[in-house]
Formats: structure tokens, sequence, C-alpha cells
């Protein structure tokens, strides 16, 4: 359940939960002395052109037991994650000089403290990079602390380039996310069905023609900002038949004559962030509430889903299932390793920012 969330535009705090009625239980204490034994922090941004090290996020309380906390920017592109409760240290760091400026990167911190296990992960949304740290008898965090970290108390710093912080009482997972609306019409040789309904041995009709089963559907509820924020495609572009909503990382399949003249190939990825250039074609939600909740299918071989007439990526999990520790982390832990597919590859290339805006703009025109 998330419980707090931040950006430079403002931020938010609520022990029921973030999206809860306003009569719900809450779930974590308010109390001076309250601690969240369980949970975890995550942070999205962007890194900065910089020539020396900056300050992304930092929280600095003192009193008899000291409690520090930042997100650092290194130049030439990287990140330094560090936890100093009462002098004892955690530091964490990625190497992120492959990915470009634009490039989101995110830092999730979670921990266990009464079963003595942590966990940082430092990853790349785009492409499921994941480098992770484990953290062996991590502390619990107090709530108070939390709550002036996600909020406007004086004592936390954020950068413009900070999407966003939020604070969740769950373990929360990394690696490949889902990234449709649950009412997402997606076509099955009955027709269409919200991806919201479909289930495990469920046949959808593929851009190829062929009918293929699903091997699981996944669902989680993220914080709506950053590279989680919900944006709209709009009919009639990208041969849609209705609006569709579904987060900035998911693929779109683009196909035609301009496809094979730009780049020699049938049929290209883009991702759904780069369509935003193309004017009226897709835009973000003024408000879209504090979390939002997606789906997605998983599929023996990546194939491509019909959603409103247009093609868009089914879950890409690559080989996930050869690395027991990534598959633990992620929302497919529990399933049966033997059963989950290998994707090698994406269906089709997966075209730069720059190539896709202007592959979107011209087929729009």
């Amino acid at each position: 359940m998330w419980i707090a969330l931040s950006d430079p535009s403002g931020s938010r705090f609520s022990p029921q939960g973030l999206g809860a009625g306003p009569d719900a239980p809450a779930v974590v204490s308010t109390g001076p002395d309250a601690l969240l034994a369980r949970g975890t922090l995550m942070i999205e941004t962007r890194l900065p052109p910089i020539n020396r090290p900056r300050g992304l996020l930092t929280y600095d309380r003192g009193g008899m037991i000291p409690l520090h906390l930042s997100l650092q920017a290194l130049p030439g592109g990287g990140l330094v994650f560090v936890l100093d409760q009462d002098g004892e240290m955690l530091h964490g760091s990625i190497n992120a000089t492959e990915t470009g400026r634009t490039d989101i990167l995110r830092v999730t911190y979670s921990w266990d403290a009464p079963a003595r296990w942590g966990r940082l992960s430092l990853e790349r949304p785009e492409d499921n990079v994941v480098q992770t740290v484990m953290v062996d008898k991590p502390k619990p965090l107090p709530i108070a602390d939390l709550r002036a970290l996600t909020g406007d108390s004086g004592l936390a710093t954020m950068a413009p380039e900070v999407l966003f912080a939020a604070v969740s009482t769950e373990i929360e997972p990394v690696g490949p996310m889902p990234s449709l609306s649950p009412q997402t019409p997606i076509l099955t040789p009955r027709g269409y069905c919200p991806a919201g309904r479909l289930q495990r041995g469920d046949l959808v009709r593929c851009a190829n023609g062929q009918d293929v089963p699903v091997l699981q559907r996944i669902e989680r509820v993220v914080p709506a900002l950053g590279s989680f924020r919900p944006m709209t495609l709009k009919a009639p572009y990208f041969d849609l038949a209705q609006d569709v909503e579904l987060a900035s990382f998911q693929r779109v399949v683009l196909r035609g004559s301009v496809v094979e003249y730009m780049f020699g190939t049938e049929a290209v990825l883009v991702l759904s962030a780069h369509l935003t250039g193309v004017k009226s074609a897709a835009a973000f939600p003024s408000d879209p509430g504090p979390v939002v909740r997606y789906v997605q299918v998983l599929l023996p071989g990546n194939e491509t889903l019909v959603a409103a007439g247009t093609c868009v990526e089914s879950l890409y999990i690559g080989r996930i299932r050869r690395n027991p520790d990534r598959l633990a982390a992620s929302l497919l832990a529990g399933y049966e390793r033997s059963r989950l597919p290998e994707h090698a590859r994406p269906m089709h290339r997966v075209l730069p920012p720059f190539e896709a805006v202007v592959l979107a703009e011209t087929r729009a025109a």
C-alpha cells in the first residue's frame, strides 16, 4: 500500500493508503515513535548534465539518533544512494554512462527488519536493466522521517530532475512491469475483451492473426508519476477505434510503407512517451490521481497484442527465469520457473526517441 508520494510540485501522505476512501482503516500508525518495519522507498529521476557531484534528494535529521538519506548524481552519468541510520551506513551506486540524458532511472530500497533482510535496486525502466545490492540487517524507518522526506518539512531537498519519491508498506517488485489500463480492449478469437479480465489459458488474437494462450496476467498499483504516469493515445491516430490509456513505457508497434522506407523493416517498436510529440495524438491527463493500476499479459513468444485496433507489445521478460535472484525480486516471483518463457529479444527494433518522434509525426500528418 502506497502511503506517501512527493514530486517537485507537491506531496501527499495518507495513513489509510493513497487512493483509499475516507472511511478506510489506517495501515500505519502516525504516533511520534511509530516505525515502518517493512516497506519500500522508491525514487525516479533523470540524470542532470553536470561536471561535479550534485544532490538530487537529500534528507537530514539530527538528534540523539540521527538519520541521513541522499541520492546523488555523479559527473559522466551515475547515481549514488546513501542511508545513514545512527552511524550504520548503506551505500549503493549505479553506472549509467550507457543511458541518454533523458533516460529515467529508478532507485528502489526495500527493507524487512524482522526478517533481517533488505534490497537496494537501481534500474533503467525503459529496458529492464537492473542492478541489485543486498542489505544485511536493515533497521526499521521512522514513519515521521518518511513523512518528512516526502513532505514539506523543510528537512528534505528535492532537485527538479527528481520525478517523484514514494513510500509503500510492502516489498515492491522490480523488473518487468505491466503497462496497460485494465479497461484496454484486447482482441481475442471471440472479439475484444478488457485486459483486466483475461486469465491464464485464455486465447488472444495477435497482430499476425495467430491465436496464442495467455501464460499469466500480472497487475500492479503504482504511483501515477514519472514513468508510471498514465497517458492517452487518441483515436483515430495509430489505427485506434477508441482512446486507450497506458503507461509511458508501454511499447507500441508502428508499421506500414513509411516504416519500411525509413527503417528498412516491416515494423518497429516505439515507447508511448515518445508519441507525445505528435499533435493531438497523445496526451497526459491533467490529474490522474495519486496511484494507478496497470495490467499486462505474458505470452509464449512476446507476441504483439491488438488493443482497440492498434498493436502493442505484450509483457517482455527477457531471460529472467535464468536468474533466480532477479526472478524472486519481480512480479513473477512464485511462478514455476520451468513454465516461464524466454524472450531472447523484442519482436521488433526499438526506436530511439528522435527517430520515434519523427516517425510518429510523419504517420500522423
